[in-house]
């Protein structure tokens, strides 16, 4: 009887988390979701920081990684049991990231699919980063 409660509890949390894409907007900086930016440093300066958003590299320049490195810094930057969001670029590196992070850690993630292009194209409040 346990493992069955067990199994099933296993079975709702990996149906609860989803991956919803959606465009930077307005709303989505005054809904207090927090806002991750997965860009390197260099991108930071080039564009600034979507206005609440937390800088956190996961693709150094030359395309190398280390999840766990970023899995360490995003689970102290941020509740990862509720839902957030993550933005890069165009939203190639997040459509992968909230993929995974969805279907492998059962997360709720909002990929913000257009990236920071977008926002600056449509003029959401944009800071430098220092």
């Amino acid at each position: 009887m346990k493992k069955v409660l067990l199994s099933l509890l296993i079975l709702s949390i990996s149906l609860f988390a989803t991956v919803t894409n959606e465009e930077a907007s307005q709303k989505l900086i005054d809904s207090n979701i927090p806002i991750v930016d997965i860009r390197t440093p260099g991108e930071w300066k080039e564009t600034g920081l979507l206005k609440r958003s937390i800088p956190i590299m996961l693709f150094d320049e030359k395309g190398n990684y280390d999840l766990k490195v970023f899995l360490d810094k995003l689970n102290k930057a941020v509740d990862t049991k509720k839902q957030f969001a993550i933005i890069c670029r165009t939203g190639s590196r997040t459509k992968l990231l909230a993929d995974f992070l969805s279907k492998k850690l059962n997360y709720n993630v909002i990929n913000i699919k257009s990236g920071i292009m977008y926002a600056n194209f449509i003029h959401l409040p944009i800071v430098p980063y220092k």
